[in-house]
This record gives structure tokens, C-alpha cells and sequence, in this order.
């Protein structure tokens, strides 16, 4: 009864959840957001649409109180949805079974009536041949020895199959009261499981419908290029941070902490290079043999190397990542893993460089 949505929303959750610590938070916060407090004297002041990705990307990635409470809480009804599962699975077993043995006490039932009602009628039979023959003239000592003999036979038949007709009627009895109980306790079971299974699939909408991740980093990614046009003018250094040893902007340094964080709870282990200087990109478009450091396309490098002035890097807004020591490649494990979660944390990726990723794609 999983709606699509409702898995996408549930492995949302569990990159969001999972890292989610009040005091975390606190720490990222103090250390992510501009927004949280003035700025250092030598940093500059983080442009609005700066400000507001950040905060559009914090609230993205952070569940609301009550998100957290009801998924609490719905884990707890499922848990319960799942135990009442159990005891439908086992009351209907039991019904079934209880149904089963009054079939069979049934039969067993009618079956010990008819023998005794046979032995009965027997008995009866050899009572009237016994007066008949004992009428006889000349009287029969011989037949009235052998009729004699069949009436205590046929008594004794008939003492044994009355005590089975009153064996069979009392198993019936009890299989009848069996049946009952097990017919209201599966009535019951049933009844339970409806109203969690109703519970269940009311929260999870209410749920869905808390789940605002997505329209905050949809809007995030509308406004990253315009997030690049408000830092570049007055980026300075001091605006960058260190997360987990990789530079960057200090705006977008809450949501790169958890997604190295949530990666590394999956076994993804990334690293890498994120800000570099100016004076950095023009030697490395040398060293990656662009026909001119200031006019060729990034394209014609050995290695695609942006202009000095355009790169991201410079901003601290893109990052060359790498795992295991090496940069990833788009079959390796880390790639993959970006590939389906990165944008969750306002990151995409650079088609013709599967290490590089950053805040628009560029």
C-alpha cells in the first residue's frame, strides 16, 4: 500500500533524519549560515539571495518539529500495524482450524448417531425374535439360547456406540464453542487491523504533505546562478570555510557538511579540492595546456579549465571531489551515489567532469 510518493518521501527522510541532531545543528549553523550572526570584519557581508539559498537549503534538509514528531509516531503505528498483521495472519490460521475440527466433529458426530441408532434398532430386532421364538411350539431351547445371546450382544453395542454418540456430541459441542471464539477473535483481528492500517495511511499523507524538502530545493536551485552573480562582486577569502578539509563558501557550507555527512553513513567516503585562488586557476590553465590563459575555451585544455575569473572554484561554490584517493568517475560507487542524492543538498554535477560539482552545474 506504498505509494510511490510516499518511498521517495521516506528516502528523503532517512538522509535528513538520520543526521539530524539538535546539536549539530546548532554547531553547522553557527559555522554555515551568514545569516546567524554579523559577519567577521574581514569577511563581506553575504548578499540577500545568498542568505536565502542558505536558508532554503537548511530548511530543505532540516524536518520540521512536528515532520519529526509524526514520523515518530508513525513508526510506532506501523510498528503496530505490522503486530496486528501478525495476529490476523495467526486468527485466521486459528479459524481455519477451529473450522476444520467442527467439520470434522460434525461428521464424527453423525456418524455415532446413525451406529447408535443401528444398534438400537437391532437390539430392538433381537427382542422380538426372542419373544417370537420363545412362542414357538414346539418350544426351541436352542433358538431361544441363540436369541438371548444375540439381545446381550446387541446391548452391549448399543451401551458402546451410546457412549460414543455422547462422546461425539460433546467434541461437537466444544468444537462449536471453539469455532465461535475463533470467529470473534478473527472479527477482532480484522476490526484492528482496518484501524491501524487507516491510521497508517492517514498519517503517512499528512506526512507527505509536511515533507516540504523539495519545493526548498527546487527554489534553491532557481536562484543558485543569481547566488553567483550576488558573491562574485564582493567575494573575498575570509567569506570561505573548511568542511571536512575542502574550502568553501560559507553559504553553502551547512548543506556540503551533511552531504558528506549522509554519504559517509551510506559508506561513501568523499574528499577533494573546493576553493582556489585566482593566481591557482591561471597556473592551472598552464599546466593543462590552454592555447591562451585568458581567451581559450575551458574546452581546449588538456583538462577542461575554466577562464581565470569564471570558475566556480574560485567562489568556493564548486568542488573536485574524489574517493578512495581517487576522482570519481561515472562508474564509481561515490559518482553514483551523488547522482541520486546530491541535488538534495542544492548539488549538480558537471557532465563532462564526473568529480566536479557545484551550486549550478558550471
Amino acid at each position: 500500500m506504498t505509494a510511490p510518493q510516499e518511498v521517495r518521501s521516506d528516502q528523503r527522510a532517512r538522509a535528513r533524519v538520520r543526521a539530524f541532531r539538535v546539536a549539530t545543528l546548532v554547531a553547522a549553523l553557527a559555522a554555515a549560515l551568514t545569516v546567524a550572526g554579523p559577519p567577521s570584519p574581514a569577511a563581506a557581508a553575504a548578499p540577500q539571495v545568498a542568505r536565502q539559498w542558505t536558508s532554503l537549503m537548511f530548511h530543505s534538509l532540516t524536518p520540521s518539529p512536528e515532520y519529526v514528531r509524526l514520523r515518530a509516531t508513525l513508526a510506532e503505528q506501523r510498528a503496530t500495524l505490522a503486530a496486528r498483521g501478525t495476529r490476523l495472519t495467526q486468527g485466521r490460521s486459528a479459524h481455519a482450524a477451529a473450522q476444520s475440527t467442527l467439520t470434522t466433529a460434525v461428521t464424527a458426530d453423525a456418524s455415532a448417531r446413525t451406529r447408535y441408532a443401528i444398534a438400537a434398532v437391532t437390539l430392538s430386532s433381537a427382542r422380538s425374535t426372542l419373544v417370537l421364538v420363545s412362542q414357538q411350539r414346539p418350544r426351541s431351547g436352542a433358538a431361544v439360547a441363540r436369541a438371548k445371546t444375540t439381545i446381550t450382544n446387541s446391548a452391549q453395542t448399543v451401551t458402546t456406540h451410546r457412549a460414543e454418540a455422547r462422546q461425539a456430541a460433546a467434541a461437537l459441542k466444544s468444537a462449536q464453542a471453539a469455532a465461535r471464539t475463533a470467529t470473534v477473535t478473527l472479527d477482532k483481528a480484522i476490526v484492528a487491523w482496518q484501524t491501524a492500517s487507516t491510521t497508517v495511511r492517514t498519517n503517512q499523507q499528512k506526512l507527505i504533505s509536511l515533507d516540504r524538502s523539495d519545493e526548498y530545493a527546487a527554489r534553491a536551485a532557481a536562484i543558485s546562478r543569481a547566488v553567483v552573480t550576488g558573491i562574485r562582486p564582493g567575494f573575498t577569502v575570509a567569506d570561505t570555510t573548511t568542511v571536512s578539509g575542502i574550502t568553501v563558501h560559507k553559504s553553502v557550507a551547512f548543506a556540503f557538511r551533511r552531504m558528506l555527512a549522509d554519504a559517509k553513513a551510506d559508506g561513501i567516503v568523499l574528499a577533494g579540492g573546493g576553493f582556489r585562488t585566482k593566481q591557482r586557476q591561471i597556473e592551472l590553465r598552464k599546466i593543462n595546456g590552454c592555447p591562451d590563459v585568458w581567451t581559450a575555451p575551458a574546452s581546449s585544455c588538456r583538462v577542461p579549465t575554466a577562464i581565470p575569473g569564471r570558475s566556480l572554484h574560485e567562489l568556493g561554490l564548486a568542488v573536485d571531489l574524489t574517493s578512495g584517493g581517487r576522482s570519481l568517475t561515472a562508474n564509481s560507487p561515490a559518482f553514483r551515489w551523488l547522482a541520486e542524492h546530491a541535488a538534495d543538498y542544492g548539488y549538480v554535477n558537471l557532465p563532462s567532469e564526473p568529480w566536479h560539482w557545484s551550486i549550478t552545474g558550471g
